[in-house]
């Protein structure tokens, strides 16, 4: 059996106003970022109804101002005038593009926004922008980075290490704009952030201070499971006690033989093994040890990865810091 991955990273979607008629409540991602305002004239018609969405689904929250360049420090007072709802439950994100973007290529503009954010809220916001352009964000250093990288423009789905050749600190990677997932006909927005539910609300909190890095987490497999031909994949609306009682069985049960450390979440579209007993653990896990001169990025690159990725499954919470003789696990 091919190994079932737990403990992921967080699936995060962007949503704006020509997502309307999307649901939230059975979208298959774990966090929803929606478009609140722009400039200083215009609110997301629909933000209120995606956001609400979302949060009764139980998903984790945030919201975004796509920059226009005028005043900085009335863009953020519009922006938060109009998110009063939110604070302290939602991430805040300022999207930092090139579009309809007077001031793009100023810096000093990004601060000036941010440090309105902070002075009103307490919150440091985290920013959106497209790998090419960090060095326009190079002195917000108390803000976590949402990047944009994109591989190509083929359509795909969640992947856990998407190609990823980004070199500076951040929080988040958008790795498509033509994402397909359960829930939605057309095209979304794809990112992953590299931390649990608790780092993202230490962002979205309002307590003062920066943020902490979300620390890489080691990724953490279920073991393999002997099947005696039984599975189930999972449908919306779906609860693992629910499926067990289908099966005569206990929602105990199949979260020990799936490796489900959390019973109360799972995905439409997982495969669930219904009878089996656990087998030996798989051995085709591939390991590289640290020669003189490496970096994670250069052993990453020579793997067919990102060198997130390596800290992310090594528990690397540094990764400027690796060590010759270290043993690296590369897949």
């Amino acid at each position: 059996m091919e190994r079932e991955k737990v403990n992921r990273m967080l699936r995060v979607v962007d949503e704006a106003s020509w997502q309307e008629g999307i649901d939230n409540t059975i979208l298959d991602c774990d966090a929803v970022i929606v478009k609140a305002t722009q400039g200083t004239g215009y609110i997301n018609p629909i933000c209120d109804s995606l956001y609400q969405a979302a949060k009764s689904a139980g998903k984790l929250l945030g919201v975004y101002h796509y920059a226009s360049g005028g005043n900085a420090t009335q863009e953020a007072d519009f922006f938060l005038d109009n998110i009063q709802g939110y604070i302290g439950e939602a991430m805040l994100v300022l999207d930092w593009e090139s579009g309809e973007n007077a001031q793009w290529g100023n810096p000093n503009w990004c601060k000036e926004f941010c440090d309105r954010v902070y002075a009103r809220t307490g919150i440091n916001p985290v920013v959106y922008v497209q790998n090419s352009a960090v060095d326009q964000v190079a002195n917000l250093t108390d803000n976590g980075l949402w990047i944009a990288q994109y591989a190509d423009n083929n359509p795909m789905g969640w992947v856990d290490s998407p190609w990823n050749t980004i070199t500076v600190n951040h929080i988040m990677h958008q790795y498509t704009s033509t994402g397909r997932i359960y829930g939605w006909s057309g095209n979304l927005d794809l990112s992953l952030f590299y931390g649990d539910a608790n780092a993202w609300l230490a962002y979205a909190g309002a307590t003062g201070q920066p943020a902490p890095t979300p620390q890489p987490q080691v990724q953490e497999y279920a073991q393999p499971v002997q099947s005696s031909g039984t599975t189930y994949i999972v449908q919306p609306g779906d609860t693992l006690s629910g499926i067990a009682t289908r099966y005569g069985t206990t929602y105990q049960h199949l979260a020990a033989i799936n490796g489900i450390s959390n019973p109360d979440i799972i995905h439409v579209g997982d495969r669930i093994v219904i009878d089996g007993v656990v087998s030996a653990q798989s051995s085709d896990d591939e390991y590289y040890t640290v020669q003189p001169g490496d970096t994670l990025s250069g052993i990453a690159e020579r793997y067919g990865t990102s060198y997130q990725y390596l800290a992310y499954i090594n528990g690397i919470s540094d990764p400027n810091k690796i060590y010759v003789g270290d043993t690296i696990r590369v897949k």
